[in-house]
């Protein structure tokens, strides 16, 4: 069975930071980017930011440009999202998806969705 452990969330005050990590078992990881996406309160699931398992090709939703940095250690089959320079309005539920091709912002694109991480961005 795929499994996509996410875990790292928190509570923090804006301009801090948060690391999630995405652990990924029963896939093979070249196959699949590897994405996170969040969802606030009352408001549509949507990208954030997904990798490349395969040549670490990375891409960033226009929100978190410049704050956020998604990496991967292959070794351990677990992805990285460094959250810096948080704001209020990056707090949501987070989570971290597998997806083989299409759209990586797109909830539809999904193949495997993962475990949810709760970020609480405070002003």
């Amino acid at each position: 069975d795929v499994q996509l452990q996410a875990s790292g969330g928190g509570l923090v005050q804006a301009g801090g930071s948060l690391r999630l990590s995405c652990a990924a078992s029963g896939l093979t990881f070249d196959d699949y980017h590897i994405g996170w996406f969040r969802q606030a309160p009352g408001k549509e699931r949507e990208g954030v930011s997904a990798i490349s398992g395969s040549d670490g090709s990375t891409y960033y939703a226009d929100s978190v440009k410049g704050r956020f940095t998604i990496s991967s250690e292959k070794a351990k089959n677990t992805v990285y999202l460094q959250m810096n320079n948080l704001k209020p309005e990056d707090t949501a539920v987070y989570y971290c998806a597998a997806l083989e091709n299409g759209n990586y912002f797109r909830a539809s694109s999904v193949n495997y969705w993962g475990q949810e991480t709760l970020v609480t961005v405070s002003s």
